[in-house]
């Protein structure tokens, strides 16, 4: 059932649909403020506060971006001032040495990229390479870090990122395109740096 449905039956106050918003988005909302928060439990708590903003609001959404990408920049927006609260600072990157180690002025690459799959022998599945991937994505630094979260990690188009993060299209695909490249160049460290295949 479309969002749009669901939020017509919730006004008029069908709480079974409220479930059913909750069950759909509860673990992508939990996932992505787990990106900006020190623990698990923090996450869980920024993804409740965000259904309560959203119960509170949700007479006021007015449609002009899709459901889901309202919801995700409430989570975002909380998980943001609740991470910044738990680790007091925040991360800067004044200066890229990743993008110009392996770029060239006209932004290509200075040399091509050997394909993952070729490093790790098709076992992708190893729960050290997800937990390296994790943990690239949680050292990257922001917006860098929202916006690979945002497009690879739940999906969300380059449009809606950048409509949740408000920085224009653009920008997005430069971050987006940043932050790969940091966490490839972590990856391959880690791969190369000999992971015990099991």
């Amino acid at each position: 059932m479309e969002d749009e449905v669901l939020l017509k039956r919730i006004l008029g106050g069908d709480r079974d649909a409220f479930t059913e918003l909750v069950e759909r988005y509860q673990s992508s909302l939990v996932r992505l403020a787990r990106y900006y928060v020190k623990t698990e439990s923090s996450a869980e708590d920024v993804a409740q506060d965000t259904w309560i903003a959203v119960m509170k609001g949700l007479e006021q959404f007015e449609g002009r971006s899709s459901f889901k990408t309202w919801l995700f920049r409430i989570a975002a927006n909380r998980a943001r001032k609740t991470g910044t609260r738990e680790f007091r600072v925040v991360n800067v990157d004044p200066v890229d040495p990743v993008s110009s180690a392996r770029f060239n002025e006209a932004g290509m690459w200075r040399e091509a990229p050997v394909p993952f799959t070729e490093l790790i022998n098709d076992k992708l599945a190893n729960a050290e390479v997800l937990e390296a991937c994790r943990s690239a994505i949680r050292d990257l630094p922001e917006p860098q870090q929202s916006v690979v979260t945002l497009r690879d990690v739940e999906g969300l188009s380059t449009r809606e990122v950048s409509e949740l993060l408000e920085i224009s299209e653009a920008n997005a695909r430069v971050l987006l395109h940043r932050g790969r490249a940091k966490i490839r160049e972590a990856l391959e460290g880690k791969l190369k740096g000999g992971y015990s295949w099991q």
